[in-house]
């Protein structure tokens, strides 16, 4: 079934694994990994409704890119969030991006229609070394991956190890919680296994929801 899909990122977060192109030399940002997304998106039956490469709105005032990006979340049903090792700024969260993710997770009503919460899929990328352990690290042991969930924003902190009547699905291991199954609402994945099968994974947070 096809499904909208928007994204959410921090634009000029550079603090990511450079994606090598033969005819441009750039520094690669977050936005250069929703590029690739909408080819990959391309390869599927859903369809991409975030910002368009070249659709710059950085220099309208808040109301008119709220508007502009609201409608767009407003005509989607799953949102990707990417988590990116320079997301967050040192200022408070209530004047940075997360608005959409908000209003990804709201159930809102507007131009005559009414639309359900968003499914939310967090999409990790490596940082500039290629590497994920800033947020997320195997634990061999306890055969699980631990998440660094306070390195990130609170709605998202507060949307993830959140399902009810959760006590038939963890465990206790070297004196850590192990969760089982799909504990989040927010389902997380990192890159090289999303680039791989993005399709299996959309379907795997739209089937959370």
């Amino acid at each position: 079934m096809a499904n909208k899909i928007f994204v959410s990122y921090k634009h000029k977060d550079s603090k990511v694994k450079p994606i090598l192109n033969s005819s441009i030399s750039v520094i690669t940002t977050a936005r250069h990994y929703v590029d690739v997304i909408e080819e990959l998106l391309d390869e599927t039956d859903h369809l991409y409704k975030g910002e368009r490469e070249g659709e710059d709105i950085g220099s309208f005032v808040d109301t008119t890119i709220g508007s502009k990006l609201g409608d767009k979340i407003f005509d989607s049903s799953v949102t990707i969030v990417l988590i990116s090792k320079g997301m967050k700024e040192d200022r408070s969260e209530k004047e940075q991006w997360i608005w959409e993710i908000s209003y990804s997770l709201r159930e809102q009503t507007r131009l005559g229609g009414r639309s359900k919460s968003n499914a939310i899929l967090a999409v990790v990328l490596p940082d500039e070394y290629g590497d994920y352990s800033y947020f997320m690290t195997a634990n061999s042991a306890c055969n699980s991956i631990t998440y660094k969930a306070g390195e990130l924003f609170q709605i998202l902190r507060d949307n993830m190890f959140n399902l009810k009547n959760k006590e038939d699905n963890i465990r206790e291991c070297n004196g850590t919680t192990v969760y089982a199954g799909e504990p989040s609402y927010i389902k997380v994945i990192e890159w090289d296994k999303f680039k791989h099968n993005s399709n299996y994974y959309l379907e795997k947070a739209i089937n959370i929801k």
